[in-house]
């Protein structure tokens, strides 16, 4: 009696033995499911849409932005509260995606070698961030984090964040052309020191 699987054409013996046969089929399994997962995200109004109180990074804190991202803060910082007690308790509201919806790459993740900072904005004052900044263990003796010293001394290239803003006004992010008109002129004579302070001062206060 034959193998009614052998009819197919697709019996097991013949994906198992074919490992390019084996590779199709797996990378097509796997494209459906991110597709399903994926997909239905685009049309939920909770991932798609700004919680009240998020708005777009002014010129200053788009440009800390980008140093924080340059210098790899990102390496030991995570900015993604998870909903279970211990961490809401120590830092605050759990992170939601409608808070994100402005950020391009998002700073979700599972590295935490420091503390989050997804809610550090208005934790501490300017003066202390400059400081941890410079060297960590002025503020907290313990801490492990390289110091940024130089940040003080170099300036924002003022030049660079009109095309940034434009950039990110392509995949959705709602600045105007007045505010990147002008935004040249509010970071002109600002430190990447000012500029990471502006934008840690930005994080999580939607939902504080």
């Amino acid at each position: 009696m034959a193998n009614p699987s052998s009819s197919t054409g697709f019996s097991h013996e013949k994906i198992e033995t074919s490992n390019f046969l084996m590779i199709v089929l797996i990378l097509i399994v796997v494209a459906f499911g991110g597709l399903v997962e994926i997909v239905p995200l685009f049309f939920q109004k909770s991932t798609t849409q700004p919680v009240d109180g998020v708005k777009p990074y002014t010129a200053l804190q788009l440009a800390g932005r980008d140093v924080y991202l340059r210098e790899g803060c990102y390496n030991c910082h995570s900015q993604m509260i998870r909903p279970f007690r211990a961490e809401t308790l120590r830092y605050g509201h759990y992170s939601v995606a409608g808070e994100f919806v402005y950020d391009h790459p998002f700073q979700w993740g599972s590295k935490r070698t420091g503390p989050d900072l997804h809610r550090v904005g208005g934790k501490y004052s300017d003066d202390w961030h400059k400081v941890h900044l410079n060297n960590p263990r002025d503020v907290v003796p313990e801490s492990n984090m390289p110091a940024y010293p130089w940040l003080e001394k170099t300036a924002v290239d003022a030049a660079a964040i009109p095309t940034r803003m434009k950039a990110l006004r392509m995949v959705g992010v709602p600045y105007t052309d007045a505010e990147i008109s002008k935004a040249e002129g509010e970071v002109k004579g600002k430190t990447e020191m000012d500029a990471v302070v502006a934008y840690l001062q930005s994080l999580g206060l939607a939902l504080k």
